[in-house]
């Protein structure tokens, strides 16, 4: 029951019945002045604000967990300059090599460039029965010495696996390369492949079709320091890498050199 509202009562007059209203809608009076206030309305604007509100903070979420699933490569920035230091630890110098090391030697020495764990040949060339003087890349009294990746380029196996041979290791073995007729080279006893040292590691048996990257190497003027200092511009990326500067962390200022243990000799070499 209802009684008619006095001229003093803080409602609007003739306010619309409850029982005239649509099934489900509900509207409350609101004070006068401030008209009817729809609480539909009023519930999804609020509804709307929320989801917003989720929105901006599950967008946060989704960006932080992209962040974790796809995280910035890892790597140096080339031109990247690393000093390598002679197994002692002392600063390797173009005349440690020359008077250590020539083609003839079995000894291999490796060092890691640009990347940890990423090994690479170090050879002179000098003294070679065909005389062979400024190679691609060479350093050194006549252009001998030089470094290569030491992962095949096939399916990746790394020294010991792969080996730099000497003259004579399979006897009556040679190759023709641009610098003339050579019987020492870099070959995988995985699969046969087999490089050629004196032209830039291009390849002279397969499987492999790359050859070997090679490292840019630099000898102080004053001192003979050697440092490694990039990679060629015609190397393609190291086996296992899109860009052979990424993919771990850089070796740092200096890198050491190894001698490696004799790896298996196989002279058997694909046709």
């Amino acid at each position: 029951m209802r009684t008619d509202c006095p001229p003093s009562c803080p409602f609007v007059p003739n306010e619309p019945d409850p029982l005239s209203l649509p099934v489900g809608q509900i509207r409350r009076i609101a004070p006068a002045g401030n008209g009817d206030v729809d609480e539909t309305k009023r519930n999804v604007l609020k509804l709307l604000a929320i989801a917003g509100v989720i929105g901006v903070a599950g967008g946060g979420l989704v960006g932080g967990a992209l962040q974790y699933v796809q995280p910035p490569p890892v790597g140096v920035t080339p031109p990247y300059i690393v000093q390598l230091l002679d197994v002692d630890g002392s600063p390797l110098t173009v005349s440690k090599i020359e008077n250590e090391y020539n083609v003839n030697t079995g000894i291999v020495l490796t060092f890691n460039y640009p990347l940890q764990n990423e090994p690479n040949f170090l050879l002179n060339l000098a003294g070679n029965s065909q005389g062979i003087k400024d190679v691609p890349g060479g350093i050194g009294t006549d252009g001998t010495i030089v470094a290569f990746s030491a992962i095949c380029q096939h399916l990746g196996c790394t020294a010991p696996a792969i080996m730099y041979y000497p003259p004579g290791t399979c006897p009556g073995k040679t190759f023709s390369s641009p610098q003339g007729t050579i019987d020492f080279f870099i070959h995988c006893s995985c699969h046969g492949s087999t490089y050629d040292p004196a032209n830039s590691a291009s390849n002279l048996t397969g499987p492999a079709v790359l050859p070997l990257p090679q490292v840019i190497l630099q000898a102080d003027p004053d001192t003979g320091a050697i440092s490694a200092v990039g990679m060629t511009a015609s190397s393609p990326p190291v086996n296992g890498h899109v860009n052979t500067y990424t993919g771990d962390y850089g070796v740092g200022s200096t890198s050491q050199l190894t001698k490696q243990s004799q790896g298996p000799i196989l002279c058997s070499f694909p046709s």
